[in-house]
């Protein structure tokens, strides 16, 4: 493993939490930079990493367990500070000689920690003696703590709720700091960075000096390929790169005809107008929807859009004479989930096409510049590029486009008729000011018509289904609640500029139990080349 570029970082040794992730983020949200790294890695790797300090997760397992995931005391020896969470306290004690049971009653959800004596992990906090609200999720618990350690803190179900060993700086917690219910759980982080003697000092402006360097020294004279899609991802990909190597980078931008409402023009011009970046612009909508004339299975949809894809950017990737490397877009959660889906210890939420290599046929060098960062990370850099803030801060928009917003079979008809209404719904909710508070919005064109009353006459016409929710990282979400008043005038908008739709209807269904978008697979997965996995562009 090479050493990252970053002097100052945190190790993240993962035995499996599903909010692991979320431990990356306090991390980072205090200007420290970390990586995530699989428990059974982390020994063989900690040499060339060199953290400044280490972490451990938690975890579904139990340490009484023959198979449970387990590290040595190598990690407890470096003499770096270290914190453990929950089943990293449970492996702590277990390693260093304390003791821990099962058949207690075990705290799940909300519980109140007391503060038992004061330390510098809890500066700032409520006090001795006083109560702080923590989020718990345990079974089994210690009940005997390792030599050099005292107890700082306790709970109801947890007589060592917190311990330290402060010659050591080593710190160990059953509760989880890194979720939002633990009240001043940043702080808690926050605090143990400060332990750690980390400065707090990465910010974007360094990572991207950072990376124009990687990549400089990655490509040296070599060309490099990066597909367009429009997305945020992609976009500060390209201009990162761009601005490493200049003219080196040729973008290919296959436009599926599945785009947002004047989203074709607006990314031509803004990568070959504004930053003057060699663009060659693909106009394949008809191709893509000549393949899917007749098609109504979303799975088979996605399968012939990742197909087509692949097939024309083969197409113009081969007349780029002397491609090196194509770029992706690769963003840290894909990375850390990937690691899980090869058999890292979380269980697996999904697999991700992007982080699996390329297609066979295409013997390409893979330039990856954003795989480090998490999505608010990626908008960050782009406006740290230049790139304006309302274009990063666009909401997420599904690779396949808006052939999953139309259920059933596609035609040009209905690309047409969502894109004008998709453009107005987000026109009103920016002009409500709304759009920087929603997770992600949107118009789905049902397979449904009612009759109407318009004028005179009575219509037969299609219904449209509105969706905006709010979230913090996708994996649950919460329909947004709208002013009628908003929702109203939308509808009305709509209805009378829209030919072709006489019905709006608003989702109010949390995920779970549905899911963010109508017309997923029921895997899970992102959409997938017949042949190969698609690159993330």
């Amino acid at each position: 493993m090479t050493a990252p570029v970053h002097h100052q970082r945190v190790l993240i040794v993962d035995f499996g939490s599903q909010v692991t992730q979320l431990i990356a983020r306090r991390v980072r949200e205090a200007g420290v930079y970390c990586e995530i790294h699989p428990f059974d890695k982390a020994e063989a790797i900690v040499d060339d990493y060199a953290p400044s300090a280490i972490i451990l997760s938690g975890g579904p397992a139990s340490v009484l367990e023959a198979d449970s995931p387990r590290i040595g005391a190598k990690l407890f020896d470096l003499g770096v500070p270290l914190l453990a969470i929950c089943y990293g306290q449970q492996l702590l004690c277990d390693v260093l000689g304390g003791k821990v049971e099962g058949g207690h009653a075990g705290e799940f959800g909300r519980a109140e920690l007391t503060i038992g004596k004061a330390n510098p992990l809890f500066e700032g906090l409520a006090g001795v003696g006083k109560l702080e609200t923590v989020w718990m999720s345990h079974g089994d618990r210690v009940t005997a703590i390792p030599d050099g350690f005292e107890v700082i803190a306790t709970s109801p179900g947890a007589p060592f709720a917190a311990i330290a060993d402060d010659a050591r700086k080593i710190y160990a917690v059953q509760f989880h700091p890194e979720v939002v219910h633990t009240v001043n759980g940043t702080q808690i982080y926050r605090n143990f960075l400060k332990l750690a003697g980390l400065r707090g000092d990465w910010t974007m402006a360094a990572f991207r000096q950072e990376m124009v360097e990687k990549i400089r020294a990655q490509v040296g004279t070599g060309k490099v390929i990066c597909g367009l899609s429009g997305g945020v991802d992609s976009s500060v990909a390209a201009v990162l790169i761009h601005e490493a190597i200049g003219d080196q980078l040729t973008c290919v931008f296959v436009d599926t005809g599945l785009l947002r409402h004047n989203e074709a023009e607006q990314v031509v011009t803004l990568f070959r107008d504004h930053y003057n970046i060699p663009l060659v612009h693909v106009d394949a909508g008809a191709e893509f929807l000549g393949a899917l004339a007749g098609v109504s299975d979303p799975e088979t949809k996605r399968k012939i859009i990742g197909g087509k894809f692949i097939d024309i950017f083969d197409r113009e990737a081969a007349r780029i004479d002397g491609a090196d490397f194509l770029a992706q877009g690769t963003l840290y959660p894909d990375v850390v989930e990937s690691v899980s889906a090869r058999g890292g210890p979380s269980a697996v939420i999904k697999s991700h096409h992007n982080v699996g290599g390329l297609p066979d046929f295409m013997k390409l060098k893979l330039v990856e510049p954003l795989r480090e960062l998490f999505k608010d990370e990626v908008r960050a850099l782009g406006v740290e590029l230049g790139l304006a803030p309302a274009f990063v801060g666009r909401h997420p928009f599904p690779g396949p486009g808006l052939a999953i917003r139309i259920p059933g079979e596609i035609t040009a008809e209905k690309v047409a008729v969502l894109q004008q209404a998709d453009a107005i719904y987000l026109e009103a909710i920016r002009e409500a000011g709304l759009y920087d508070k929603i997770w992600q919005a949107f118009a789905v064109l049902l397979p449904v018509k009612t009759v109407g009353v318009m004028g005179d006459a009575r219509t037969y016409e299609n219904v449209l289904a509105l969706r905006a929710v709010t979230s913090t990282d996708g994996m649950t979400a919460d329909f947004f609640e709208f002013p009628w008043d908003v929702l109203g005038k939308t509808a009305t908008r709509i209805i009378n500029e829209v030919r072709g739709v006489n019905r709006v209807v608003y989702d109010v269904t949390s995920k779970p139990p549905g899911t963010i978008e109508w017309d997923r697979l029921l895997s899970g997965r992102s959409a997938t080349a017949v042949r190969k996995p698609l690159p993330r562009l």
